[in-house]
C-alpha cells in the first residue's frame, strides 16, 4: 500500500484568525489518535499570520479519505469553511 502525504497552506481570512487558532488544537489531537495517521502538522507562517503550514502522512488512502470524511463534519471544518485551501496530495511507497 502507498503512503498519502498532503502538504501545502491554507490561508485564512483576517476576521476568522482566532477562531481558527482556538480550534486548531483540538483538531491536531483528533486527528494524530486517528487510525492511519502518522505525520500530522498546522503551524501558524512566522512572516504570514494568515498563513498555516500544512503537511499530513497517512499510511494509506483509506486512513487519509476516513480523515477527510471527518473533517467535513467536525467543528474544524465547520471554522475553516472560508479558508483558501493550497495543498499537493501525493502517493508513495
Amino acid at each position: 500500500m502507498s503512503k498519502i502525504i498532503l502538504q501545502g497552506h491554507i490561508i485564512v481570512p483576517k476576521d476568522e484568525l482566532p477562531h481558527v487558532q482556538a480550534a486548531l488544537p483540538k483538531h491536531i489531537e483528533l486527528t494524530q489518535q486517528e487510525t492511519g495517521c502518522l505525520v500530522f502538522k498546522v503551524t501558524q507562517d512566522l512572516e504570514n499570520n494568515e498563513q498555516f503550514n500544512v503537511y499530513e502522512e497517512f499510511s494509506d488512502r483509506k486512513s487519509f479519505e476516513s480523515h477527510q470524511d471527518r473533517v467535513k463534519s467536525s467543528n474544524w471544518g465547520q471554522v475553516t469553511a472560508r479558508v483558501e485551501r493550497h495543498y499537493t496530495i501525493t502517493e508513495s511507497p
